[in-house]
């Protein structure tokens, strides 16, 4: 097909849904919040849904990380361009960050897939804008940043995207953000220190590699390193469970379905141990375990995440994934999206058919602190969070209809602009729904339980946990 044929494709699809419209929402009259979460929640650890209510039930910004099951609902409800890409499926600002390429260098890239689908591709520039609007209010930034911030993500994306549409494939194929290029921006973005300051978050990500995450979990005991207990976030799983023979069996699959360079590399490692490990918060409530890996000796570690993958929240909206396996689809879809992906990134499926993936622990990974994010700084994340969604988009779509639809105008990122404004009105009033269940005693909320014993007994039982 033409570049002219596929930017009529753009100009056909702004006959359909014009940008201005993208500002608007049209809820269905009967939708349910509550039960759209406690409908994800039937196949979670129940033990744990507490902790989940709890840390979402911080403030509206934490409640929307956990929900997007109801924006996937919401954005459903609205009409669509029909210009589809690989959605992330979550990408509000707390999933950008840097993480360590497979040839170290850090990159600044999406490090959340578990929603990965393809869909339209508006629906993750909305879900982006509408973070910024709420973290502003919730670091009590005045209302005009907050629309200013979220139009910055539209204006950068647009803008993006016009410079994709313009490369070959191939150098679309070959962006990337390094740390070079965070510098380089910073300084143009922002007064002089700033360069310098982000040359610091760069080193700290740097510092954030494999060992430190297991010097934080970790410690010895009688001569041998073991995860700590520190319930509910991290329980370590006794060595002569059932629940370590089951996830000793999925390692062991992983290993076998590796790649023939990445088996190799394995074979030199064994499991020495395991742990059960809290993550994220919309996450509270699945399984994702930790392994401890020797290689050489005991200053050769490593560490694996295993962690389940259920059904994308897009996939009832947007057509169910042709990737059965769920773990597969997160990393397939990661594979698609991000510049470079982690080498160890595999899937696996358990004994009693649950999905997992899998990948290596903290590598590198660095997201800035969003309670400590001021205006100007704000509004230069945004620029770069749009930036590499759009990148992520034109691998995945077709940049040159995209940027057909978007235009020159400003007229899609006043959209988008209005378009957070209205929708970040709604999470409020859904937040406002979640904390009155939580007070009514609908959902139970509590910073999870204490007992180590409680939480090993279940993950001695795979049945129960559904490990397998």
């Amino acid at each position: 097909m033409s570049a002219a044929e596929r930017r009529e494709i753009g100009r056909a699809a702004r006959k359909e849904v014009k940008r201005g419209d993208l500002a608007d929402w049209h809820l269905n009259a009967d939708r349910d919040p509550i039960d759209l979460l406690e409908e994800q929640e039937d196949t979670r650890v129940h033990d744990l849904l507490p902790l989940r209510h709890q840390r979402m039930g911080a403030n509206p910004f934490a409640f929307y990380r956990g929900s997007a099951i109801v924006m996937a609902a919401d954005l459903a409800s609205s009409p669509h361009t029909g210009l589809i890409v690989q959605l992330c499926g979550d990408a509000h600002l707390a999933n950008f960050g840097l993480y360590g390429a497979p040839d170290r260098v850090p990159l600044f890239d999406i490090n959340d897939f578990d929603e990965t689908n393809p869909g339209p591709f508006e629906w993750d520039v909305k879900r982006l804008a509408t973070s910024f609007i709420l973290l502003a209010e919730q670091n009590s930034l005045p209302k005009s940043t907050g629309k200013e911030v979220a139009r910055a993500v539209g204006m950068s994306y647009r803008r993006s995207m016009a410079r994709f549409a313009r490369l070959p494939s191939i150098d679309v194929w070959y962006d990337r953000v390094s740390a070079i290029d965070l510098e380089q921006w910073a300084s143009k973005s922002g007064p002089r220190k700033s360069r310098q300051n982000m040359a610091r978050i760069i080193d700290k990500a740097q510092s954030r590699d494999a060992w430190s995450a297991i010097q934080s979990m970790t410690e010895v005991v009688d001569g041998r390193r073991q995860f700590h207990d520190d319930a509910p976030v991290l329980v370590r799983i006794p060595p002569q469970s059932a629940a370590r023979r089951a996830l000793d069996t999925m390692l062991d699959h992983y290993r076998a379905q590796a790649t023939p360079d990445r088996a190799r590399l394995l074979d030199r490692y064994e499991a020495i141990d395991w742990a059960h490990k809290v993550v994220g918060v919309g996450s509270v409530g699945l399984l994702a375990f930790v392994c401890l890996l020797r290689g050489r000796d005991d200053k050769d570690l490593m560490a694996l995440q295993i962690k389940q993958a259920e059904a994308s929240v897009l996939e009832r909206y947007t057509g169910t994934s042709h990737y059965v396996q769920h773990g597969e689809r997160v990393v397939q879809g990661q594979r698609i999206i991000q510049a470079a992906s982690d080498s160890f990134l595999g899937w696996v499926t358990g004994e009693l058919g649950r999905d997992y993936y899998v990948r290596q622990l903290r590598d590198m990974k660095w997201s800035p602190n969003p309670a400590k994010l001021g205006a100007d700084p704000m509004l230069g994340y945004a620029l770069l969070c749009g930036h590499v969604l759009a990148r992520a988009h034109a691998r995945s779509g077709d940049p040159i209809a995209i940027s057909s639809y978007l235009g020159t105008a400003t007229t899609f990122d006043e959209a988008i602009g209005d378009s957070a404004v209205s929708y970040a009105a709604v999470v409020r009033d859904d937040f406002a729904t979640f904390t009155s269940a939580i007070a009514k005693g609908q959902l139970e909320s509590s910073d999870g339980p204490t007992d180590v014993a409680t939480l090993r007994s279940y993950m001695d039982d795979p049945v129960r946990m559904a490990i397998g």
